[in-house]
């Protein structure tokens, strides 16, 4: 993931370029034989055992050969091997220096013929043509037999020397076979090598990239719980902060201290049952699995981390739709005998028989079969919903129009304010969602503040979230504000705290916030005020 390659990308060489270092052994080996040829014959000791019958021949053949090395060494630094017909010439220069030397020194009693399988086998390994280094091997024969019926001719070997020399040029044809087949299968041997460590270097990249680009935080970690490497996607769950080197090497805890919990909870335990944990206050909830590298091993693991909100998304989705129909077929079945007790109510107002108190109660079955109705509306408008139509709003000029809009509709004295430091701040959001979120907001704020304060005020705040990459709209009210025993159910349906509330606008709010990447929930100013938290996602800005 975020580390070099375990395999490096391979060199693509061709064939000439591999046997360039078997060439520049060759050339070495050459130049270091003649050396050798010429001190033998000027060292005492061993000046009887070459060149005896033409010590000057030898001599010049000995330097010859030598200076044929030298334009070779100027040439190992290019591609003088890759040229074919000049290494055959190369070849045949060696084999009738040898012959040479060898003719000078006795034939085959002096051993140096032997020295033509050296260069019949670097022929077969140099020169890839094959039939070229058969040549070679069948000149190096043919100059063994030559040059020993040669000295059988001037007397200096007899005619056993024969047997010896067709041996040896058995040899010869032996050696140059058998090291052309090895050469042959070494160097398929090694272009399939270097073919597979190709492959194995394209694979592993490949899944560097899927691994990098996986939606999935992937979090390799050691048995002591030290992250070793991990993707992008769970640096910017855990880590959203920090760059991909410097998020590298820490403990899991240094990360998120429910995520280290739960790991060595899976590591003591063997099971793990996941729950969701949020990384920082305002960010979206995630899920954590873990999984041994090695089964029935202790050693390194692997922790995945996804985002919790399409999962929660999903299941919202699904419990709407069951609600959809279940208040489909309860509306039909309550409307028809509610409509009857609202229209037999209003034929009893009518009535003129009827007496103050009888009155009294005919109001009261009025105003609360009006109330069901209203509970059977907000009910159907959430199993009817459609899904959202977002668009790209600007949202400090986008909540000046709206405010307006809502004091005029309202038709009395209220006061709303907008906090807003970011004038070009775009949102993604569906805009007739938006604005009945922002209505039964400002509904709930101004009732509230004028129960505590005698007047009806409001105000929204608009901050921005660098850290979790959220805009955050905040209706802050001075009512009294929500008790703490209340705050974990004020999102619920038909929960409600008013005696004449139907406990289903919070409930609608939180809905369509979330159908719409955003969520809902209250939090208290440090001023003591009440304050609702609109938090928009990453994605929807």
């Amino acid at each position: 993931m975020n580390r070099s390659a375990l395999i490096t990308k391979p060199e693509v060489h061709s064939q000439g370029y591999q046997n360039l270092a078997l060439f520049r052994v060759y050339v070495a080996y050459r130049s270091l034989l003649s050396i050798v040829l010429l001190i033998m014959l000027v060292n005492p000791s061993t000046r009887s055992l070459v060149g005896a019958l033409s010590p000057s021949l030898y001599t010049t053949a000995a330097l010859v050969y030598l200076a044929t090395s030298i334009p070779l060494v100027g040439s190992l630094s290019t591609r003088f091997n890759e040229n074919q017909t000049l290494m055959l010439v190369v070849f045949l220069v060696d084999i009738v220096a040898i012959t040479i030397l060898a003719d000078t020194s006795g034939g085959m009693t002096s051993g140096l013929p032997a020295l033509l399988v050296i260069t019949a086998a670097a022929s077969a390994v140099l020169i890839s043509n094959r039939k070229l280094a058969m040549l070679v091997a069948a000149v190096s024969v043919l100059a063994i037999l030559l040059d020993t019926a040669w000295l059988i001719l001037r007397d200096v070997l007899d005619i056993g020397s024969l047997f010896p020399a067709g041996l040896l040029g058995l040899l010869v044809f032996g050696v140059a076979l058998m090291v052309q087949t090895i050469a042959h299968r070494l160097g398929r041997a090694e272009e399939l090598a270097r073919n597979r460590t190709s492959e194995l270097y394209n694979l592993q990249r490949l899944n560097e990239q899927i691994v990098q680009h996986m939606q999935t935080g992937i979090l390799l970690v050691n048995s002591q719980g030290l992250v070793q490497v991990m993707n992008q996607s769970a640096i910017r769950l855990l880590e959203p902060e920090r760059s991909t080197t410097e998020a590298q090497g820490d403990q899991l805890e240094d990360y998120c201290v429910q995520l280290a919990e739960q790991f060595r909870q899976w590591k003591h335990s063997g099971k793990h049952r996941a729950k969701p944990f949020t990384v920082l206050e305002g960010a979206s909830p995630v899920i954590a699995n873990f999984q041994a590298l090695q089964p029935r091993t202790n050693h390194e693991s692997l922790v995945f981390v996804e985002d919790y909100t399409p999962v929660t998304q999903h299941a919202q989705s699904l419990k709407l739709n069951s609600l959809g129909r279940l208040t489909a077929s309860i509306a039909h079945e309550i409307r028809n005998p509610l409509g009857a007790i609202s229209h037999a109510a209003q034929l009893l107002q009518e009535s003129p028989d009827l007496v103050p108190p009888d009155s009294r109660l005919a109001d009261i079955i009025q105003h609360h079969s009006e109330r069901v109705n209203q509970i059977i509306e907000s009910v159907m408008h959430i199993s009817r919903r459609q899904p959202p139509k977002p668009e790209q709003l600007l949202l400090e000029s986008w909540l000046s129009e709206f405010v307006r809009e809502y004091l005029d509709a309202l038709n009395r004295p209220a006061k709303v304010t907008i906090d807003c430091d970011y004038k070009e701040l775009r949102i993604e959001f569906d805009p007739e969602n938006l604005q009945r979120i922002f209505s039964n907001l400002l509904d709930n704020a101004l009732r509230h503040s004028k129960q505590a304060t005698g007047k009806e005020t409001a105000r929204i705040h608009i901050e921005v979230n660098s850290t979790v990459h959220r805009c955050q709209i905040n209706m802050i009210d001075n009512g009294s504000g929500v008790t703490f025993a209340d705050r974990a159910k004020i999102f619920e349906p038909f929960f409600t705290t008013m005696s004449q509330g139907s406990g289903m606008g919070l409930y609608l709010c939180k809905e369509l916030c979330e159908i719409n990447n955003a969520d809902l929930d209250y939090r208290p100013t440090g001023k003591g005020e009440s304050c609702f938290r609109i938090s928009i996602n990453q994605r929807a800005l």
